[in-house]
């Protein structure tokens, strides 16, 4: 028996949704989900941060066995960026740059740290999440994984990258 979605679940599957792209010569797909995000946004805020997190650790967290040798520096940082002081539009701009700059390199994880905030709740620490799931970043990250205590622990993440193809 088929249960209705809660409106977390809503919030997840149109953020997912969004993402997805109809191959090339098709028409694009009639939305499986009739509810608008606008809809899905007027769920309670801790509704929200619940469904970001859990979107990040399905969608976007880095496999436990490559997190652990990224951590246990078994797989090498290839770098690291330090967002702190920067405004939410210089620190994406710098952050996509620094990626592609790493991608290109060959680096396979990079340490991007955002500081935890004033209260814990810091503006970079919430949204660079989101701003590593953005579709035109989808070719170079593979993954993302809170880091490990001596790399920053909750105000740092890690940032697994996809190999460059072979040309």
């Amino acid at each position: 028996m088929k249960r209705p979605l809660k409106p977390d679940e809503v919030k997840i599957w149109s953020m997912v949704s969004a993402t997805v792209h109809p191959l090339t010569g098709r028409g694009a797909a009639k939305p499986a989900m009739p509810q608008t995000l606008d809809a899905a946004a007027r769920i309670e805020p801790k509704r929200v941060e619940a469904a970001r997190k859990a979107l990040r650790e399905a969608v976007d967290g880095i496999e436990p066995n490559r997190r652990h040798r990224i951590a246990r520096e078994r797989e090498e940082i290839g770098g690291r960026i330090d967002l702190h002081g920067l405004t939410q539009d210089r620190a994406r701009a710098a952050l996509e740059a620094f990626l592609r700059h790493a991608w290109e390199d060959g680096a396979r994880a990079v340490l991007v740290i955002t500081g935890k905030g004033v209260q814990g709740d810091g503006v970079l620490r919430r949204r660079v999440p989101d701003w590593l799931g953005a579709a035109h970043l989808s070719q170079i990250v593979a993954g993302i994984s809170e880091a490990h205590r001596r790399h920053g622990g909750e105000g740092a993440l890690y940032v697994a990258l996809k190999r460059r193809p072979r040309l």
